[in-house]
């Protein structure tokens, strides 16, 4: 791994696979780290950077920044850092929330393509929100239960709730060996770090920058994750002339299907790429 000190001096350790042509910048998703992307990296036919996002991973654990817009700008300047001028840009989960918050604020003239994976437009079902607007969103929790998560991550009994809250992303078995490293990089975010990132997290409302993306972009849902597939196909409506592929449950059954998966996954990522 290499780092870099963004403006608000937090290092941040990065892969670079090195190489010619557009690289491929994926981005993790909440509580996870980049070896998420364990059989991408090194694997793909082509450049690929990840980043393990502040608070996560091995990277700096401050104790500030931790909202979706930070993030945004921290993957700003690691672009800069690595002189970057077009990218493709992959986002699982949380992932894709940041670079949604990069399009928004930066505008998508580094962006080739888009992959946005397993990730709804709104996490939390406000009041104000019709059924309608909850069942497109995706939204998992309401505001009641979003805060009695973050009450039991921050509590004595933290570390269990939170591997409660990520084994509830796998459907059924799940391969033991999978589960152990899905369950020991979790261990990497504190909570002074990972409750006000997810509170912030599921607060937007990604809805209103979805019908302005510009790019060529892919879509990607799981039959067998937490995350309804229904609002993946409502993202790819939304998205100008997007694509969806739902990852029936025999070929993955999680939020984690470049991990349950990777073959089959990997098929379908450089097919659109």
């Amino acid at each position: 791994m290499d780092s870099f000190t963004t403006q608000d001096g937090v290092a941040l350790r990065y892969r670079d696979t090195g190489g010619t042509g557009v690289p491929l910048v994926m981005l993790h998703g909440w509580g996870q780290t980049q070896e998420m992307f364990r059989h991408q990296v090194g694997v793909l036919d082509r450049r690929v950077v990840t980043l393990d996002q502040r608070g996560h991973g091995r990277s700096d654990k401050p104790h500030h920044g931790y909202r979706i817009a930070r993030l945004a700008r921290d993957v700003q300047e690691l672009l800069d850092h690595l002189e970057l001028a077009e990218v493709d840009a992959l986002g699982w989960s949380m992932g894709a929330s940041v670079w949604w918050s990069f399009l928004d604020q930066y505008g998508s003239g580094r962006v080739r393509r888009l992959v946005v994976v397993d990730q709804p437009a709104a996490v939390a079902a406000v009041p104000w929100m019709t059924p309608q607007d909850q069942a497109d969103s995706g939204a998992i929790f309401d505001v009641a239960a979003l805060v009695g998560l973050g009450e039991a991550l921050h509590g004595p009994e933290g570390a269990k709730a939170a591997e409660d809250f990520v084994r509830g992303m796998f459907s059924g078995e799940v391969d033991p060996e999978l589960w152990a490293f899905v369950r020991q990089e979790i261990t990497h975010t504190p909570p002074y770090a990972g409750v006000p990132l997810l509170w912030d997290h599921c607060a937007q409302d990604w809805r209103d920058v979805l019908p302005r993306i510009d790019r060529p972009t892919l879509v990607l849902g799981c039959e067998g994750s937490h995350v309804d597939p229904a609002s993946q196909r409502y993202i790819a409506e939304q998205v100008p002339d997007a694509r969806l592929h739902v990852f029936p449950r025999e070929v993955a059954s999680s939020h984690f299907p470049f991990l349950q998966n990777p073959a089959a996954f990997n098929a379908v990522l450089e097919e659109f790429l």
